[in-house]
């Protein structure tokens, strides 16, 4: 088991750098060009493990990809050109993975087993497999510690007929589940309509417009949430091979970002990242505690909106995230609470029971390790309430969350001692260079093997 051991100097973090390829663009560009007919070239694609675990079961299905430096070449042949796996295909910790392929391969004439590691075995699946079963996808998976709750390993498939198009109104909006049913939609009879509660990240509308697929956004409804429809026709909806370039991503962004934020005299400077609305509700949260993010640079690469972050060091305050924006920042809370524990006043995080569901029990996970660092916190059934002072620094576990293990490493760079952070190989799930990219911008920290 590997830790990281964070020693406070209180130097300034200053620097110019770029992040990996965000995580969720990636998911979704390279299933995306598997399902195309034709060849697709996909540029920043990120280097970690999640990213990869899609990479690898793509292969498992007979698609043919290609590796070169910086980018990877991925030949598809539509949907009929997958084949059964020859064994389990293992998502790892990649719940995106898992969904998405799930609503990739619920339409397909043959069956697949889904499997992933212990946390991700631990992650409800029901949500995602009860639409596609509605559609007509035969899945199956395993009892958990909820009662009626479905859990990996999945048996999706084979598809008993072509499946139909639906309507469906999802209670808790969540851009996998949809993206799931979008994906099994192309290969539907007749329409199917998405109307969510509130609008997720749209990343796979975007790309799958891009890529010709019959996708409209109607006009907005009350809640300001238009229903996403597809409509196949007659047919699979075939999708037309691009080459895609895959901008920055935001969530590894903001560890520094913050960072930079709670040491004086620092200015970190972060390129290409996606500024994408349905992403940027940390961005939102942060100009609430007094520190808004400077945007330089806009443009647009591939379709998403992009652009160049600038963070000083700010002091903070306390404030209130919860609705629409705990919703548009979820992945992003753990950092927003280790922010927290250094501004002036409370922070309170609510309608964030989602937390409880990730790769860890986020909710519990945040609140020890802040309380492991000397931190006032409360932990609450739907989100914390962090009182902000004096961080001592201590001896904290991420729970094998690498969201947990970075917020921690954030928080300890401003606390009065050194702080040593257990289990945090996980970090290679999504930023493998976390480490090394606070390093190269000033902070003091070692990686260590063998801690906890």
């Amino acid at each position: 088991m590997s830790g990281l051991r964070v020693h406070p100097r209180g130097r300034p973090l200053v620097g110019d750098l770029a992040v990996p390829g965000d995580k969720s663009i990636g998911h979704r560009a390279v299933l995306f060009a598997a399902l195309a007919e034709g060849r697709s070239t996909i540029a920043g694609l990120s280097g970690g493990e999640d990213n990869r675990r899609t990479v690898e079961a793509l292969r498992a299905l007979g698609v043919e990809v290609s590796d070169r430096p910086g980018a990877l070449t991925i030949t598809g042949r539509g949907r009929a050109g997958l084949r059964a796996p020859s064994g389990t295909i293992d998502c790892g910790n990649s719940g995106t993975t898992l969904r998405l392929l799930a609503g990739l391969l619920g339409p397909c004439p043959f069956g697949a087993r889904l499997d992933g590691d212990a946390s991700l075995r631990g992650r409800p699946m029901g949500r995602v497999a009860a639409p596609l079963a509605a559609m007509g996808a035969r899945i199956t998976g395993s009892a958990g510690r909820r009662p009626g709750e479905l859990y990996p390993p999945l048996l999706v498939g084979p598809a008993p007929a072509r499946l139909r198009g639906i309507e469906h109104r999802p209670e808790v909006a969540s851009a996998q589940v949809k993206s799931a049913v979008l994906l099994a939609a192309l290969a539907a009879t007749g329409p199917t309509r998405v109307v969510e509660p509130a609008r997720s990240r749209d990343h796979s509308e975007r790309m799958l417009a891009a890529m010709g697929a019959p996708i409209t956004i109607e006009d907005d409804g009350p809640a300001g949430v238009g229903a996403i429809v597809v409509e196949p026709g007659g047919g699979e909806a075939p999708l037309r091979a691009r080459d895609l370039a895959v901008p920055g991503d935001l969530s590894s962004a903001a560890f520094l970002l913050g960072a930079a934020l709670l040491l004086p005299g620092s200015r970190v400077v972060v390129r290409g990242v996606v500024d994408n609305p349905t992403r940027t509700g940390v961005l939102d949260a942060l100009a609430a505690m007094g520190a808004p993010i400077e945007r330089i640079n806009r443009r647009q690469v591939g379709g998403e909106p992009v652009a160049d972050l600038v963070a000083v060091h700010t002091p903070l305050r306390g404030a209130r995230i919860d609705g629409l924006l705990a919703l548009r920042a979820i992945d992003e809370l753990p950092l927003l609470a280790a922010l927290a524990a250094h501004a002036e006043g409370e922070t309170v995080i609510a309608d964030a029971a989602e937390l409880r569901v990730k790769e860890s029990d986020r909710i519990a996970a945040m609140a020890a390790a802040l309380a492991g660092l000397g931190v006032d916190v409360e932990e609450r059934p739907d989100g914390l309430v962090v009182r902000g002072g004096r961080v001592r620094g201590g001896r904290v576990t991420s729970r094998g969350d690498h969201r947990v293990a970075m917020a921690s490493a954030v928080c300890a760079l401003a606390a009065a001692g050194e702080t040593e952070i257990e289990d945090t190989a996980s970090i290679a799930t999504s930023y493998p260079g976390f480490a090394a990219a606070l390093g190269s911008l000033g902070a003091d920290l070692d990686e260590v093997a063998g801690a906890g």
